[in-house]
């Protein structure tokens, strides 16, 4: 897997952290990351401290992720982001749909 994901807080936050490349080939371990996660997750952290590149594919991830769990009370985080990475986001506008950090 190319990602890690780890639960913090008493298992209430998910951190899944991505490496250098959050494309394409991430798809099927970005959506195992968080399809089974525990009930008492109210906040979903990812984090791109290691992500140099991210494309159209890595936005529509995320944002599958957040329709996927819309039907429970969570928080979605990005965190961590490179100036390139971030200046992505902020064209795309997710800082509507995100807390980025």
């Amino acid at each position: 897997m190319s990602l890690v994901t780890e639960t913090v807080d008493k298992n209430e936050r998910l951190i899944i952290a991505m490496d250098e490349k959050f494309d394409f080939a991430k798809v099927q371990d970005f959506k195992l990351a968080y399809q089974t996660i525990p009930e008492q997750v109210n906040i979903v952290e990812v984090n791109l401290a290691k992500t140099e590149y991210m494309d159209s594919s890595a936005l529509g991830m995320l944002l599958n992720m957040q329709k996927s769990l819309s039907h429970r009370n969570i928080e979605f985080k990005i965190t961590h982001c490179r100036p390139q990475v971030a200046r992505i986001l902020q064209i795309s506008r997710f800082d509507k749909k995100f807390t980025i950090s």
